[in-house]
């Protein structure tokens, strides 16, 4: 009887034993998981430090070409206009050689994280840009980059969107849903320089900022002024609007804003393929 006690008492204690390694073993587990979940957002979370100005300007320059119309001339088009006309054939070609050469395209959040933060880019970058609205744009350029893979950047004026010959809104939408960028070009190309008033800034920025958005379902917050002409008091109301990039043309880049004053080259009408793609290596740096 003595001896059925004691083992009876023995396989009691061995149960309590158990039970509380048991308990120990789970409480130690989750207070392992604890220490773990709440350390991860301490050592996942990467802050972004915007480069200087001075370390911006380092930067090797990204080659841009700005586009406007891409038809063949016309007997009615004056000698001034054919700067801004490039002849289809020409066009073609010079999405021939840049794709032949191993160039990729690049669009703004790319060029803006590299240019701010130093974020690597493809080998070879260019950016290819269109200004203005022409329907050309959407039915010449648009499948002739997509023959090579390219996608561009749609700097538009507000104002033309549905008129003849130039962008109706569907086009444009379906510019955007494709993967290229479509954002603003002002209201009806007046120069910045000549912006007096407040409301010269909400109708040639602020609404067609908010157009472009409510049309694309994106955010436009990048800028190509008109005919490539700034000043320096333009960058406070740009940024104040939301805008975080402007585009320039080949003329000198601000010091203190250079992310307002990014350069690109006219693709000229005059120009053969050959000429074009030498000024563009000889144009950035």
């Amino acid at each position: 009887m003595e001896k059925l006690f004691l083992s009876s008492m023995l396989l009691i204690c061995l149960f309590f034993v158990s039970c509380g390694e048991r308990d120990s073993a789970k409480t130690g587990t989750i207070k392992d998981t604890m220490s773990v979940n709440e350390a991860a957002p301490k050592n996942s979370a990467v802050t972004k430090t915007m480069a200087d100005a001075a370390t911006i300007l380092s930067r090797k320059e990204v080659p841009i070409l700005c586009y406007h119309q891409i038809r063949d001339w016309t007997s009615a088009d004056s000698k001034g206009a054919k700067d801004y006309i490039r002849p289809v054939e020409a066009f073609k070609a010079d999405l021939k050689i840049l794709a032949d050469s191993g160039y990729h395209t690049v669009l703004p959040d790319q060029l803006y994280d590299y240019l701010a933060y130093g974020a690597p880019l493809p080998a070879k970058p260019v950016m290819l840009t269109y200004d203005d609205t022409d329907d050309d744009q959407f039915n010449i350029a648009a499948p002739e980059m997509k023959k090579y893979g390219f996608k561009g950047v749609f700097f538009i004026m507000t104002v033309s969107i549905n008129r003849p010959k130039y962008m109706t809104r569907e086009q444009i939408k379906q510019l955007s849903d494709e993967g290229h960028v479509v954002t603003s070009h002002t209201w009806d190309h007046h120069s910045v320089k000549g912006y007096k008033t407040e409301q010269d800034w909400v109708t040639q920025i602020e609404k067609p900022k908010k157009t472009i958005e409510e049309l694309t379902g994106k955010k436009a917050v990048d800028f190509a002024y008109p005919f490539g002409l700034w000043n320096r008091e333009a960058i406070p109301e740009l940024k104040k609007r939301g805008v975080r990039s402007a585009y320039i043309l080949s003329t000198k880049r601000d010091p203190d804003d250079p992310l307002y004053t990014i350069r690109r080259i006219i693709a000229g009408g005059y120009w053969s393929t050959p000429t074009l793609y030498k000024n563009m290596l000889e144009s950035f740096h």
